[in-house]
């Protein structure tokens, strides 16, 4: 179980640093789509449509997130007292299925927007 947990917080650490290395050559990863006739909200996480305020907003919030992620990853695998460290966990969890459920409804709106 100890495994599973270092295992998940090496990939939650690991997802902003690929993310990062995907974004350093933006004009690259459009000019395909490009080719392809692709409109440019498509094949970007429906973030093309949105202004630069909005994708800036966006950013801060995913960037809150990550930082609360690994805030309580720091504290549970510092933490030395059972109980507690499971009360993070628990708590950590939380967030995490808070931040999916975020996410879902946020798909499906813009599923229905893009339907009509």
């Amino acid at each position: 179980m100890k495994h599973l947990y270092k295992s998940t917080a090496v990939l939650l650490l690991l997802l902003p640093m690929s993310m990062m290395s995907s974004a350093a050559e933006p004009q690259k990863a459009a000019e395909p789509m490009k080719e392809m006739g692709m409109h440019q909200g498509m094949g970007m996480g429906m973030m093309g449509g949105m202004t630069e305020e909005q994708r800036t907003e966006h950013m801060r919030s995913m960037q809150e997130h990550m930082l609360q992620m690994h805030d309580l990853s720091n504290q549970i695998l510092s933490e030395k007292d059972a109980a507690k460290k499971e009360e993070l966990k628990k708590q950590q969890l939380e967030l995490m299925k808070a931040h999916h459920s975020q996410m879902m409804e946020h798909r499906q709106q813009k599923m229905q927007e893009h339907k009509k």
